[in-house]
């Protein structure tokens, strides 16, 4: 038996695309040389998905997380979602409900050492919603399981590497967040992170939050009072980190290989310039868990579900750096 390790990889929300993508990365032979694919989801639905494609895969349903070690692509089904109910690109409770459980289960697998890491495929937040669930992302839901204190979102687009001080919340919500002691906490867990995963001395850049960095104080001081403390904070504990740099000037210095990552202060400043990087190929790391998640980095364009015409670049990416991190303990440098 071999010592590859168990990736687990969530459906995401079933009348979406995440079956396709899953399917479309899987049916792409090579991918698994390095990892043994454990599917927590729908049976059926993966089945009908490789079917509808004209993919050859055989899925091998299992109870237990160890038996993916003898099986090429293995399907832990809960049982948990009646196939006959979901429709293609029609937000569901029973949809949300069971993405929600996939995820949690998944959780619980890598906790316990059955799994090495886990990848998802995207939920919709409505449907969680629908579904009675009030933390409606992935991270949310793992932060609570696992008990994380602090965690953090990371896209990466080839070098392109960005942690977000916020995500999901609005630009008003966002800024109140840009205090000293939230941006040195980023700080810290990027540094301890990158550390973790083979950087000597990781290069930290931190964004500014206003036009020009403020301009001294006239358009915005938040650079002034919050970020650059957090910064000289940061430098006294050793850290190697720049900033506040101009949002629009610290994006191209990191694809300049000035620095391995950017700390960004709200969702758009840090997912602008990785989609356009590379829009269809990005991916999501978090920050903070015992364990490795790994995400693609789009959601369940339910207008083409079901249509055979989802890119699944971005499951592939993600699956092999999911691999890579799980087989080296290091990140992919690309």
């Amino acid at each position: 038996m071999d010592n590859l390790p168990i990736i687990g990889i969530t459906m995401g929300d079933p009348a979406g695309i995440g079956p396709e993508v899953i399917v479309k990365a899987l049916n792409k032979r090579w991918l698994t040389d390095s990892f043994h694919p454990l599917i927590i989801g729908n049976l059926h639905l993966l089945s009908k998905a490789a079917k509808d494609l004209g993919c050859d895969l055989e899925f091998s349903e299992i109870s237990s997380a160890q038996d993916a070690r003898v099986n090429r692509i293995s399907v832990f089904d809960m049982g948990n979602l009646n196939p006959e109910n979901v429709e293609h690109g029609k937000i569901s409770a029973d949809c949300g409900r069971a993405s929600v459980e996939w995820i949690l289960e998944a959780g619980r697998m890598a906790l316990n050492g059955e799994i090495d890491a886990i990848a998802t495929a995207p939920i919709h937040k409505e449907a969680a919603q629908l579904a009675g669930y009030k933390d409606i992302g992935h991270m949310e839901l793992l932060q609570k399981l696992s008990g994380a204190k602090e965690v953090a979102t990371m896209l990466t687009a080839g070098n392109l590497r960005v942690v977000h001080l916020t995500t999901h919340r609005s630009l008003a919500k966002a800024v109140e967040f840009v205090r000293r002691e939230n941006v040195l906490a980023k700080i810290e867990l990027t540094y301890n992170s990158f550390r973790e995963w083979g950087f000597s001395d990781p290069r930290i850049a931190v964004a500014a939050l206003n036009p020009h960095g403020g301009d001294g104080g006239l358009i915005g001081r938040e650079e002034i009072e919050e970020i650059s403390p957090a910064v000289n904070d940061a430098l006294k504990l050793g850290i190697n980190v720049t900033g506040p740099i101009p949002a629009d000037s610290v994006f191209p210095q990191a694809i300049n290989d000035n620095y391995d990552v950017v700390v960004v202060l709200y969702h758009d400043q840090g997912h602008i310039p990785i989609k356009v990087k590379d829009f269809e190929g990005s991916i999501s790391i978090n920050l903070g868990f015992p364990f490795t998640r790994t995400s693609v980095d789009h959601g369940t364009a339910f207008d083409i579900a079901g249509k055979g015409i989802a890119d699944a670049t971005g499951m592939i990416k993600t699956l092999e750096a999911t691999a890579f991190i799980a087989n080296t303990g290091n990140l992919p440098s690309e």
